[in-house]
């Protein structure tokens, strides 16, 4: 394809004294060669950014700047343009309101573009009103558009052919969900959900349409938009799969399936919900496969490894660890029992649901509706002569209570609480009912966690920390103990990385960030602790006495890994606030 050169952009460029004649000529050669945008190039040699590269063609052809990043991708929207026209033209549609289609242009000096897109308004009634975008947007819509969308379009297509087709009584809901188009769209999104290593799916209903958004490395995106009148298909699809009533719709219901992906068996856990639109369908995807699962590579290093290995090590007590719904507790208790498993050891589990199998471990599934809830389970488990219990979560004063027991009596219990930080256990734990006397000889380690997203180690980008980013690092490593006040304070200042938002790599997926990693607190049993809880508890009392032994803050183990290039200190201060340190 021959690149068209918008010389009126280039002659600004030289006008302003952006680029020399001699840089124009070597950029002009460049794009030829490499059959590039001009743009492109220009981002590449360091002249501009993304983001003010748009900002400078919004002002110089005068037409508005759209910033696309989390856009909903509508397949009625994608289908007025083909991708012909979108990769030869670089002009792709986002938006369609009544006869107004919005369209997303990369050079707007391309005569052909700017015809061929004449031509689809005339041909389709549509007034289009163009927009400059920048290549981020472009690039991650046209992937949107040549794999789920395209994907997924087919099996509409397929599906609507066959029901305009049908002649007599309109198909069952069981008829529909037995075929492949809506079997297919089905696995496209469950496929598509795997291989972005997202966690959730979200299926959700709206007067409308139908969302589909993924949450990878927790954050929810939108994926895919279906028509409303396959909602029901897929909803009863998934139903199937889960062995759910297909035909009650006003209780919410629970189930799992399984099935394989790329050669490995992965499970879902399959939640329903009545709304005011119809059901929503959440699906947790859950890798049985523990083999990744290492302590290290959860980001537990350091001091809060060693503490973990002294507890572990212990003939019995428990390690409690705490923080809200989704911070990877159960990772982490996964990672243990990992660590632990030999054949000498009887490690038996009470869970809900099972999230990681691990060979050679009893793991139990609890089900409260027959009864069979953690406290009831626990009892049994005493009865299985156990040297390990892990308990998902301790939810009442009975679990509480029984736990309590079990780590008293011989036995290492790990377990799971909601409350903010690692201070908050042991008052949690007065609040459930057990007895200050018993916390002192039964609890061995109360830790906290919350999860960064990785910054995406191929594409993140060096920088030195500014002022104010100085000064929140130096007064948190002052806060530390002396070995790493050595190691890492420095009165130089101080090289971090950020996420690369302008041009993120293929690599991520075109997100700048890559996987997970848990920042930990972990604090031990002490005397100098076990008599603050046998006399009167302080927050500020345990605080000091966190510092005395060693203690790392959650937010203190975030500037560590911010030191380290692992994750972003925007990320740090958005989970976790400084004032967690203090």
């Amino acid at each position: 394809m021959a690149i068209k050169i918008p010389q009126t952009l280039l002659d600004e460029l030289v006008r302003q004294n952006t680029v020399s004649q001699d840089e124009l000529a070597k950029i002009t050669q460049q794009a030829r060669e490499e059959d590039k945008e001009v743009g492109r190039v220009l981002i590449e040699r360091g002249l501009f950014s993304d983001q003010d590269l748009l900002k400078f063609k919004s002002s110089l052809y005068r037409l508005p700047a759209v910033d696309l990043e989390g856009v909903e991708v509508d397949r009625s929207v994608l289908k007025e343009v083909s991708e012909d026209v979108i990769t030869q033209y670089h002009a792709v549609p986002f938006s369609k309101e009544g006869d107004i289609l919005r369209v997303g242009i990369l050079n707007p000096e391309d005569n052909g573009a700017l015809e061929a897109l004449k031509f689809i308004g005339e041909d389709k009634e549509l007034t289009i009103e163009k927009y400059v975008i920048s290549y981020r947007d472009f690039d991650n819509l046209l992937k949107s558009y040549r794999t789920l969308t395209g994907e997924v379009g087919e099996a509409l297509e397929s599906l609507s052919e066959e029901i305009e087709a049908k002649v007599g009584p309109v198909k069952s809901l069981e008829e529909i969900t037995a075929e492949a188009p809506v079997t297919r769209i089905v696995a496209v999104i469950v496929k598509h959900a795997v291989e972005t290593r997202a966690s959730d799916i979200h299926i959700e209903p709206f007067e409308d349409r139908v969302r589909t958004r993924f949450r990878i490395d927790g954050i929810l995106t939108t994926s895919l938009t279906l028509p409303k009148n396959l909602q029901s298909a897929v909803v009863t699809r998934i139903k199937i799969l889960t062995d759910l009533k297909i035909d009650e719709t006003r209780l919410a219901q629970d189930g799992r399936f399984s099935t394989k992906i790329a050669g490995r068996k992965v499970d879902f856990r399959v939640s329903t919900f009545p709304t005011k639109n119809g059901e929503k369908v959440v699906m947790r995807i859950l890798d049985p496969l523990t083999s990744k699962i290492d302590l290290p590579d959860l980001g537990l290093v350091g001091r809060s490894a060693e503490v973990i290995d002294r507890a572990l090590e212990k003939p019995f007590g428990s390690i409690l660890i705490t923080g809200p719904t989704g911070s990877g507790k159960s990772t982490t208790l996964a990672g243990m029992l990992k660590k632990i498993n030999s054949e000498d050891v009887n490690i038996v589990t009470l869970e809900d649901p099972i999230e990681y199998f691990v060979d050679g471990v009893n793991q139990s599934q609890i089900h409260e509706e027959i009864g069979y809830t953690f406290a009831s389970g626990l009892r049994h488990i005493l009865r299985q002569d156990p040297d390990i219990i892990m308990v998902g979560e301790i939810r009442d004063r009975e679990t509480a209570g029984l736990a309590t027991q079990a780590a008293l009596t011989g036995h290492i219990v790990l377990s799971t609480l909601h409350t903010n930080d690692a201070m908050g256990v042991v008052p949690r734990l007065i609040d459930m009912g057990v007895e200050n006397y018993l916390i002192p000889s039964t609890l061995n380690v109360a830790a906290a966690q919350r999860l960064l997203r990785r910054l995406c180690p191929d594409c993140k980008v060096q920088a030195k920390a500014n002022t104010a980013e100085e000064k929140m690092i130096s007064e948190s490593i002052l806060d530390m103990p002396a070995e790493y006040q050595t190691e890492f304070l420095s009165k130089n200042g101080y090289t971090i990385f950020k996420p690369n938002k302008e041009n993120p790599c293929k690599k991520c997926g075109g997100k700048a960030f890559k996987g997970r990693i848990g920042i930990f607190e972990m604090m031990e049993m002490t005397d100098e602790l076990e008599k603050i809880i046998l006399g009167t508890i302080s927050e500020a009392a345990m605080r000091a006495e966190a510092k005395r032994q060693g203690m790392i803050t959650m937010f203190q183990d975030g500037i560590l890994k911010v030191l380290q290039g692992v994750v972003s200190l925007e990320e740090l201060l958005e989970v976790a606030q400084a004032g967690d340190s203090a």
